[in-house]
This record gives structure tokens, sequence and C-alpha cells, in this order.
């Protein structure tokens, strides 16, 4: 089942390029025309490759793995926000800090103030401190939530970036192409589409064309998602199906492990009434005598064995 359709990208305005002055030839593959000096994106092209792009995503959360959201202009930034929040995925709305992806040791530090000013509040160090102290450590709190607060949660690096505008996010790409990871983009007529793994060619300016893209590769990922959960689910049901089943047979097999034990005693019994049937007579009074055995002199062999093996 398509995913979106020409009609739907047409009416969020997708279609409508840059100027003519600010085009970049590698996106000649998906320019449509040229009307009033403004290039004309190919739809026919944006339905196929974000078909490609949503299908990605969606085995990339059936993975479990995390794609970061990278949008920082002014028309974007709300709606990739608010998307990555409620697929609880890792975002960047405000300034790339330069190396997240290539110093990401780094980053993670300055994430661990963040947690140990957080931890500072919670166990009443912090309220000891005076109040020019709580100040500038308040500022610092509040400067790195703006800049890492989105990737509190991104513990290891990202398996994917879907990005609006390369152009503005040039750091973003080229980091992640360095380190491989691949990248998702939307990319008008003035970005070049061969550095991107999944180019997506749309108006990345327009509120209602980002708005529409982001809506279509969110919900692949939602659906991503929720089979990762069902299969989980899946999974736990039956790892606990198996363990009832291997501890039945256990606890029918118990009166046999309590046997056992009288089992070894008759045959430790057998054995100690073979080894004083080869013993003389002299022996077994010798025994009788040990044990304390009243009248053991005038008893015979039989008798002696019988008296000795009770």
């Amino acid at each position: 089942m398509s995913r979106t359709n020409f009609k739907e990208l047409l009416d969020a305005g997708v279609h409508f390029g840059h100027l003519k002055k600010k085009y970049n030839p590698a996106m000649a593959p998906y320019v449509f025309m040229e009307k009033n000096g403004i290039h004309i994106i190919d739809l026919n092209k944006t339905v196929a490759m974000v078909e490609d792009a949503a299908a990605a995503m969606k085995q990339i959360a059936i993975s479990g793995k995390k794609i970061l959201f990278v949008a920082t202009k002014k028309q974007a930034k709300g709606l990739v926000a608010e998307a990555a929040e409620a697929l609880n995925m890792p975002y960047i709305a405000e300034r790339w800090p330069g190396g997240l992806l290539t110093n990401f040791a780094t980053i993670r530090k300055s994430i661990k103030k963040m947690q140990i000013i957080d931890k500072m509040k919670e166990n009443g160090t912090f309220a000891s401190l005076s109040k020019r102290e709580r100040l500038q450590i308040d500022r610092q709190r509040a400067k790195l939530d703006l800049n890492l607060g989105s990737i509190v949660k991104m513990t290891r690096m990202p398996e994917a970036v879907f990005i609006v505008d390369t152009n503005k996010e040039s750091i973003a790409l080229a980091e992640s192409n360095k380190l491989g990871i691949l990248s998702f983009a939307m990319n008008d007529t003035n970005t070049n589409p061969s550095q991107v793994n999944f180019p997506i060619p749309a108006n990345d300016d327009a509120t209602k064309s980002i708005e529409c893209i982001l809506s279509i590769v969110t919900k692949a990922i939602a659906e991503g998602l929720e089979e990762r959960n069902a299969e989980q689910d899946k999974k736990a049901v039956e790892k606990k199906e198996k363990a009832k089943k291997e501890a039945a047979p256990k606890k029918e097999a118990a009166p046999e492990k309590e046997a056992a034990p009288k089992a070894e005693a008759k045959k430790e019994d057998a054995k100690a009434s073979d080894d004083l049937g080869s013993m003389t007579v002299a022996q077994l009074k010798a025994k009788a005598k040990e044990k304390g055995i009243t009248g053991y002199t005038t008893l015979k062999k039989a008798e002696l064995l019988e008296a000795l093996s009770k």
C-alpha cells in the first residue's frame, strides 16, 4: 500500500523549487520543468523516493536503533521536535553541536554534567551552595539543555540521520558521511542529492511541504516500532510457556529422586552382607564382639551372619 500520492504532495506544495539562479545541477534528474524563473520538482520521482526512504526507516525502527532528526531552520524545527518526541527519537532543533557524531564521547561528557546537576538538586547538595554558585550552575544547565537536552537519551551513535535542508545542516551531513551513518534528507533544487543515501526531492522551505514529508516518514517509523513491540511481546509469552513446560516434568520426576537414596541404601546393605559371607567364623565372632552381641561365642556361622546383618 502506497504511503502517499501525487495529489497529496501537490496540495502541500512539495513541487516548488528555488529560483533558477540558485539551481544546483546535481538536482537535474529530479527537476520536471522551469516556470517563471522557478524550478518545479518532478513529484512522480518524489513519490517513489519518499516510499523508499520510509521503508528503510521502518526497518531501522524494527531493529530497535535510533534515527537522529536534524532541522534548525525556523519553519522546520518545531515540527521536527514534536515528531521526534512522539517517537522517542533524538533530535537537534537548535544549533548543531560541532562534533556531535565525530566526537561523540566528549558530547556524552557534557550530557553527564547535566545529569550531575540534576542529581545535586535531588539530593539537596545544590541547596547548600551559595546563591552565586547556584545561579552559575543554573545558567550552565540551561545552556546545556538548550543544545543537548533533546539527545540526553541518545546513549550510542544513531543508525541514521534525517535532515531538512542539507545546505543549512551541511556539518551534520558531513559528520554522518564521514562515519558511514545512513542519511535521509529533503533535497530542494539548490542542494546536492549525491551526498545523501536516501534523498527526497522536495521543497524544504514551506511549512506544509516539510510537514507532509515528515508525516510520511514518521508514520513508517511508528509502524516499525509497533511491529517491534508486538514481536517482543510474542517472544516474552513464548518464553513463559517454555519455562512452564520445562518445570512440569521436574515436578513429576521428584518422587524418583526421593526413592533413589533408599535404593542406594539397599545396595549398601546387600554389599555389606556379601562381605560378611566371605568372612571366617573367627572373623565373624570378632565382629560380633566389636558390636557387643551377647552369647556370640556359642553361635554358628549362619547365626552370626543373621545377628551382624541386623
